[in-house]
């Protein structure tokens, strides 16, 4: 277990909890996942900002309908998050060319995205969601150890690679001492946009075994499902344009399963008693 108790951890003044979203595979959608469960919290009340760490392949401008060159505002020296649908988002999108490829190595990247977590004026927020880049590189570890985050989402699809991917991912978390809420099953079924018949066309149960393995919850199964990539392409992600649906009915679930987690996490810090003399 690596200890993060002599690592200093990034100032995020006005943050209470911090969740990460990872992968250990790209292609999982969890960008997707990240961009829904930042609104279903947000629909619950709470104060939510989206970071888009995944330097190598920002979306969450895209998949938050915000125009191909958009800016964030300067105030004071920092950067404003872009607001859309009710979210404030902060992307490495929004300060390079979208069509050119961030080629950088290591320390480079992690430099970047240090600048621009702690160089945006998030303001007051119940929750940061952070979609990380997919792996378990040193980005994802520099991220995992210099950020404060409350917890991880682990986002992985029923395939054998992807489960195999997704067990790295919740290993590098443990060894940072990072507790792990849960595990989305992302395309769990193929379901018919013309008869609503459901299949398992990439396998199952693999969700549901790894969450055993290591003793936490499977959050939630998604389905393949053609509204969700058709809203997601056209910048209305599914829990905002279509409420009703199926998937979104899960993401909220997921949002609800976070929400206890995060109460929890509150209720069970330690109490510091400061007496009079």
């Amino acid at each position: 277990m690596i200890s993060n108790a002599a690592i200093e951890k990034f100032d995020l003044p006005g943050i209470r909890h911090v969740i990460a979203v990872a992968s250990g595979k790209g292609g999982v959608g969890k960008s997707t996942v990240s961009v829904n469960l930042a609104l279903a919290l947000a629909q619950t009340g709470l104060k939510v900002g989206v970071l888009d760490a995944d330097i190598y392949g920002p979306s969450q401008g895209a998949l938050l309908g915000l125009p191909e060159g958009t800016r964030p505002d300067v105030a004071n020296e920092l950067l404003q998050p872009v607001t859309a649908h009710g979210v404030g988002c902060m992307s490495m999108g929004f300060v390079t060319s979208e069509r050119t490829p961030a080629i950088w190595r290591g320390p480079m990247a992690s430099g970047a995205l240090q600048q621009l977590l702690t160089q945006t004026e998030w303001g007051e927020l119940d929750v940061l969601v952070v979609d990380m880049p997919p792996g378990t590189g040193d980005i994802q570890l520099t991220l995992a150890q210099r950020v404060p985050i409350t917890g991880a989402v682990i986002v992985t699809t029923p395939q054998d690679i992807a489960l195999l991917d997704a067990r790295k991912g919740i290993e590098m978390f443990r060894k940072v001492e990072i507790p792990v809420i849960g595990i989305v099953e992302n395309m769990s079924t193929h379901v018919c946009s013309n008869c609503g018949h459901t299949e398992a066309v990439f396998g199952s149960g693999g969700g549901e075994s790894v969450a055993q393995d290591y003793d936490t919850r499977l959050l939630g199964h998604l389905p393949l499902a053609l509204e969700v990539r058709e809203q997601s392409d056209a910048g209305k992600p599914i829990v905002v344009s279509s409420p009703d649906a199926p998937a979104s009915q899960v993401f909220k679930e997921i949002a609800t399963q976070v929400n206890d987690f995060l109460r929890d996490a509150v209720s069970e810090a330690p109490v510091i008693n400061i007496l009079d003399d």
